[in-house]
Order: C-alpha cells, then structure tokens, then sequence
C-alpha cells in the first residue's frame, strides 16, 4: 500500500518535474548553440553561459544598483546594442523589472568583473513581441557581458 502511495506521488509530481525542464531556445537556436557553444552551462530556466574571466566578490542582489559593459547580439551575429565605455556603462536596479528578466537572472550569478557570454533565449528577452525594428520576434539573444560592479544605492 505505501508502495502504491509513493507511485501515485511520484506520476503526479513528474509533469511539474518536466515542464521545469523544458527546452525553452528554438529548436534551430539550440542546434546553433550546441554546435558553437557545447560546453555552455545551462541555468535552471534555461539561460546557456559561458564564463570567459573570473572575477570575485558577492554577486549582486535585487535593488543593488549594477553598472554593466555589454555587446547584444542575434544568433546571426547582427550587433542589436551595446554599451562597451567603462566610463559611461550601463546602470540599472537589479531586479527591477528595467531589463529583460534574462538580465536580472544571470547577473545575480555573476560577480564583480566577471566577463561572460550570455544566450537568452526568446520568452526571457523580448518573445513574441520582439523589439522592432532591431530584434525580431522570438529572437534568441547572445551578450557578451562585464558586470563592474554592484552598489546598495
């Protein structure tokens, strides 16, 4: 009998287990990505990066202030933004809702002067709408991004 109670939870708690799971690039983005980034680590909603330098330091947290270095890209290799002068870099409140939910996600990973290479894909960043005329809709999008550094305020 509590061999059948544990089955009858476990079937019902797979769904939750796989749906958490689901592959959210586009099947062709996930092809690219695999062939031109294999060693890519995966986030837990499906942001792939890669780690090119360290730096150290507590990541940020929400409402901290962050100053970022970034290049924003399509899969094709289009330039759609970008903000490279560390005397003028990108500041935002982390968590915020100011940036795409991509953006608040992997810079609470990363710590100050870390540099990483960032794939988004489509539901974290612009989806179905896109961001004409420069990101089209359901547009997987790769950054190469330098978080400075985070402050209180």
């Amino acid at each position: 009998m509590l061999r059948r109670c544990c089955l009858v939870l476990c079937l019902g708690f797979l769904p939750l287990t796989l749906s958490a799971q689901r592959e959210k690039l586009p099947p062709e983005d996930l092809e690219w990505v695999e062939k031109n980034f294999p060693d890519a680590k995966k986030t837990h909603t499906g942001i792939r990066y890669l780690v090119l330098e360290e730096g150290s330091g507590e990541p940020p947290k929400p409402g901290q202030m962050v100053s970022v270095l970034y290049v924003g890209r399509l899969i094709d290799g289009q330039t759609f933004d970008q903000k490279q002068d560390p005397n003028d870099p990108f500041v935002f409140r982390l968590g915020r809702n100011q940036v795409i939910q991509g953006w608040d996600q992997i810079l609470q990973l990363m710590r100050p002067g870390d540099k990483w290479l960032v794939i988004i894909p489509p539901e974290l960043a612009y989806g179905s709408m896109g961001r004409r005329p420069a990101i089209p809709r359901n547009a997987t999008l790769v950054f190469m991004m330098q978080l400075l550094g985070a402050k209180a305020d």
